[in-house]
């Protein structure tokens, strides 16, 4: 859902023109505390922004912005822009976020294999060392290796899955 700020007249026409582009539903706030208002209690893709409103309201704006949770902000200057630069910056703003999205996603992937291969590494490496103690029981020894395999595999998995991520 897209939420339009704007006290323009062409408001609604502005929202029919985003909902028919985008294929979501687009509500308007006319002013920068109804804004707010609707940024507390609703969840929104896209908070486009009229310029104009911007203007000489700073704090308005920044109580605004502090509730825009995940919703990517699009500024425009909606009094001399037209129809199609309108969904230019909002399909725009919506590729950027998809793009840091997916860049995040991997970041934090490769985060995790990065601290999960050390935790390995060190699993692995005490697995060999025990194995090599003298005089374990049989048992003991089975079980240690039994771990040793499962890291391993573990290891395997890990390896796969990054090279199927690049």
């Amino acid at each position: 859902m897209i939420l339009l700020v704007s006290g323009i007249e062409r408001r609604r026409e502005c929202a029919v023109a985003l909902q028919e582009a985008t294929g979501e539903p687009v509500e308007i706030a006319e002013n920068l505390l109804q804004a707010t208002t609707r940024l507390r209690t609703e969840v929104y893709s896209a908070v486009v922004f009229d310029e104009q409103l911007g203007q000489g309201a700073s704090d308005e704006m920044e109580a605004a912005l502090a509730h825009l949770g995940t919703a990517i902000p699009v500024e425009v200057n909606l009094g001399v822009s037209g129809m199609e630069r309108l969904v230019r910056e909002v399909r725009a703003a919506e590729r950027r976020r998809t793009h840091e999205e997916a860049t995040a996603r991997e970041a934090a992937a490769q985060a995790l294999r990065g601290e999960l291969n050390g935790t390995l590494t060190t699993l692995l490496l005490n697995c060999e060392l025990a194995l090599e103690t003298s005089g374990l029981p049989g048992e003991a020894t089975g079980r240690i290796a039994s771990v040793h395999d499962a890291a391993q595999k573990l290891r395997t998995q890990l390896v796969t899955s990054a090279s199927a991520g690049e």
